[in-house]
């Protein structure tokens, strides 16, 4: 008999990997979701979770929403995850990531890792010490792709937000637009310095109270209680820190006409995805609008393409939220389910 193991978000899952090394002290969870169009690509998280079963289920997300990521930006690849369980200190020594390399090369290029939350490109370089399926790695040559894949992801979502603007909008011009940015890392930062050269009115969030202000200083932006940012009264709510963040409370509570951001896996549940779309609220699919990092790592592995290259398949985001959004407006179908039934269809699991 067929089982989900336990896991809700286990999803036909081709293979999952538990890997412990004691001298290290690594804990960490590769997660393989569909190697159908080609390797199972995605970043290697390092967080500390309350238990395993967590970072076991945040794998499970993850990955299959790699799997969808890379089908929907035409990638010749498929979904994978890794998470390194980190201690509440999170401390992380290159024993440890060493460890983690092997851990990546036992599985025979099967998956190919990359940055993801905790992880920096020094990282990478200390991994592909002891595995050759890595992306992300510092730039060789003028003009190639690869590196850290934030600010690819940002240039991504910016021009998502601004395709979301002029469909809940009707606007081109994101002068005087009220975006709300949860998060203000590499992705959620980016993000900001972008839409406040367009002059946006923003509003921006995040735990770590020094760095959200010295944006605010910067860009003139306004500061949100990060667990108070996602409902406040604005034009376009950006989530880019964690994922899991609309409810069914926090959507009930938005006060917005579109949901943009880069954070993965941002509905809780897929009931969330309906509830959004019962509000009226336009959703851009996280998947869809987040897919700059894997674009430039993706190509920067399979050799194919220069930062040119990244870039024009950049600007063909909003183009494929477009077309997710037609056909949710076609059906009345939320923007979530159409998705996931077109990225379903590409990886042959229609």
């Amino acid at each position: 008999m067929l089982t989900d193991w336990g896991f809700p978000d286990f999803d036909d899952h081709e293979g999952v990997h538990l890997f412990t090394d004691r001298d290290s002290g690594l804990q960490a969870v590769v997660a393989v979701h569909s190697t159908k169009l080609g390797p199972a690509a995605g970043g290697a998280r390092f967080w500390h979770y309350a238990d395993p079963a967590a970072a076991i289920t945040d794998a499970l997300r993850l990955s299959r929403g790699m799997s969808f990521k890379n089908a929907m930006a035409g990638l010749p690849m498929g979904g994978g995850k890794g998470v390194i369980l980190a201690d509440p200190q999170r401390t992380k020594t290159p024993e440890m990531l060493k460890a983690f390399g092997r851990s990546v090369q036992s599985l025979g290029g099967r998956y190919v890792t990359a940055e993801d939350v905790g992880i920096s490109e020094a990282d990478m370089i200390t991994i592909a010490g002891e595995t050759k399926f890595v992306s992300g790695l510092p730039v060789k040559a003028s003009g190639g792709a690869g590196g850290d894949p934030g600010p690819f992801t940002a240039m991504g979502v910016y021009l998502g937000v601004k395709a979301a603007a002029r469909r809940a909008l009707g606007t081109d011009d994101m002068k005087g637009v009220h975006v709300a940015v949860q998060g203000i890392g590499s992705v959620g930062g980016g993000l900001a310095r972008l839409l406040a050269k367009d002059g946006a009115r923003l509003t921006i969030a995040d735990v770590h109270r020094e760095r959200v202000q010295q944006f605010a200083d910067e860009l003139g932006a306004t500061v949100a209680d990060p667990d108070q940012v996602l409902t406040i009264d604005a034009d376009i709510v950006s989530p880019n820190a964690l994922g899991a963040v609309l409810t069914l409370r926090t959507i009930d509570a938005l006060r917005c006409k579109a949901v943009a951001g880069g954070a993965n896996n941002q509905l809780a549940t897929r009931a969330d995805g309906d509830a959004i779309h019962a509000r009226g609220i336009l959703y851009a699919p996280d998947y869809v609008i987040n897919a700059g990092g894997i674009i430039n790592v993706g190509l920067e592995y399979l050799g194919n393409g220069d930062r040119a290259e990244v870039e024009e398949r950049i600007r063909q985001i909003p183009s494929r939220l477009d077309a997710v959004w037609d056909e949710s407006e076609r059906d009345n179908r939320p923007a979530s389910e159409v998705a996931d039934d077109q990225a379903r269809r590409l990886i042959g699991r229609g």
